[in-house]
């Protein structure tokens, strides 16, 4: 994700490089069940000493200012490339890859048996993206994962770390998004390989019992959805904080079809449609009952694929901003059309309608049609807090399917996020979530942080929640006559993800 890649600008990739892990599996086993290792030990990306790191970080502004975040090095870190056994949306047998992080040298943090944090990335749309690459600073992933390894294992946490089904070197050729069984069953995949490769790695080592899952904007959801999986499986998890994450998935989705189109929604939604179409195989007949003929050809491969972020719109694959038409479905539905009367949001909305639109009318008009006959407990309005009953629209039976409302954990969670994002709303995710969890919130075994609110006393948070609003000043500051607009496009994938994760860490840090 691009929030990495300004503190990470300047540091180059002059790591100690001891292999290149490649996509090539040594020839060992092409063919592996769950969890099985496809090459034992795996290749070592890279290895560098503590003081190697720490020079690193101060070479550059960008990298004083991780160290900032982070803290000093207080481990070397080796990076192995992990691929492993897993499924896909069907169930069906595949492979995915990932970067495995673990700490070194002779400081009492970064020996014995350590513990390990389970981490889940954002929505990525480039096929190549591996958190394992340190080497090629033009990876897609190389920022986020040399930020894991200065946040986490470079503190003394071991750091497993999937690319997920479909993406690097899986022969999977789809990537299940948002699908919370197939994530959560890639996530458990890719610990057990993990832990199978520690003691035959060049620096060997051993894990703890302590088990910390995390993950942000896609992340969370995965985060939570394997926490969920791993506590009714009887698999002791220590704490998880699942971090902006679209919980509620059939609320955020209800909400973007009722006008409330979230930033970013034109390469969501394909990355969901092809997703859940490919595990249930109802969503339509052909991409064009959904998609513009502008559009739908093609587009079930598109994500991931070959494009970026900037390149999928520069070449006419996707539109950048219009998921519906500015012509209503209806006439009844002319007020939501974009809707107005939002308040700071009406721009965001009215943003995701226009003439060059990716979703057909005839499409929205059917979700809607369901949407008012089985309403979501959340959305147009709070009601039960619950997904829609008995939905029988197949989109909204999908995001449903993938929902993680109904479940109460028994190990501690953190939940943070930030107020004011326009691409996954806190409201609807992070504020239900809290809601609905409230006497375990009483309990203080769930914490709500709102990284974009005032310090509190004795606040535990306090220095991620000063870090933030730091961070969010200089942007305004910068920006000028454009500073609304520019916080609401680095809001979600800039300013909150460093100081979630900062918590997280401080979190995991009482156990």
């Amino acid at each position: 994700m691009s929030y990495f890649k300004a503190l990470w600008a300047a540091l180059g990739a002059t790591l100690l490089v001891a292999a290149c892990g490649g996509g090539g599996d040594g020839g060992t086993n092409t063919n592996p069940a769950r969890g099985e290792l496809m090459q034992n030990p795996p290749p070592r990306i890279a290895s560098m000493s503590a003081a190697d790191f720490s020079a690193k970080l101060q070479a550059s502004t960008s990298g004083q200012g991780l160290q900032q975040l982070a803290g000093t090095p207080v481990c070397g870190v080796d990076v192995q490339y992990i691929r492993y056994g897993t499924v896909g949306g069907t169930g069906e047998a595949t492979h995915a890859s990932g970067a495995l992080l673990v700490p070194t040298g002779s400081a009492p943090q970064c020996t014995g048996a350590r513990p390990i944090v389970l981490y889940a990335h954002g929505t990525n749309i480039t096929k190549r993206y591996n958190l394992a690459d340190f080497t090629d600073s033009t990876n897609p992933a190389y920022s986020e994962g040399q930020f894991l390894a200065a946040l986490y294992a470079a503190q003394g946490y071991i750091v497993v770390a999937p690319n997920y089904a479909g993406y690097d070197s899986s022969s999977l050729g789809y990537h299940p998004y948002l699908n919370a069984d197939q994530q959560s069953k890639d996530m458990m995949d890719a610990l057990t390989a993990a832990r199978k490769a520690l003691p035959g790695l060049p620096s060997p080592t051993s894990a703890s019992a302590k088990l910390f899952i995390t993950g942000y904007s896609q992340g969370g959801h995965v985060a939570m959805a394997t926490h969920r999986a791993m506590q009714a499986a009887g698999i002791p998890v220590t704490a998880s904080a699942p971090m902006s994450g679209p919980y509620a998935l059939a609320a955020q989705s209800d909400a973007t079809f009722y006008g409330n189109v979230n930033a970013g929604g034109t390469v969501f939604t394909p990355l969901i449609f092809t997703s859940f179409q490919k595990a249930y195989g109802n969503l339509y007949s052909s991409p064009s009952d959904i998609y513009e003929s502008a559009y739908a050809t093609g587009i079930e491969s598109l994500l991931p694929g070959i494009y970026d972020s900037t390149t999928v719109f520069s070449s006419g694959k996707l539109p950048q901003l219009a998921l519906f038409s500015n012509t209503a479905p209806l006439p009844a539905y002319a007020a939501i059309t974009p809707p107005t009367g939002t308040g700071a949001t009406d721009a965001l909305f009215a943003a995701g309608f226009g003439p060059a639109n990716l979703i057909k009318n005839s499409a929205r008009l059917s979700y809607l049609t369901d949407a008012a006959t089985s309403p979501d407990g959340v959305v147009p309005a709070f009601t039960t807090g619950a997904p829609a009953a008995n939905p029988q629209n197949p989109i909204r039976a999908a995001v449903k399917r993938n929902d993680l409302r109904g479940w109460t954990p028994t190990t501690p969670v953190l939940l943070c996020g930030g107020n004011g994002d326009p691409t996954v709303f806190y409201s609807l995710n992070t504020g239900v979530m809290g809601a609905l969890w409230a006497p375990q919130v009483a309990a203080r075994l769930v914490t709500v942080l709102d990284i974009d609110s005032a310090v509190g006393t004795s606040d535990p948070f306090a220095a991620a929640k000063v870090g933030f609003a730091n961070a969010k000043a200089a942007t305004i500051a910068a920006a000028g006559a454009n500073a609304a607009a520019v916080v609401t496009a680095s809001y979600h994938g800039g300013l909150v993800p460093p100081y979630c994760n900062a918590a997280a860490r401080g979190f995991f840090s009482q156990f």
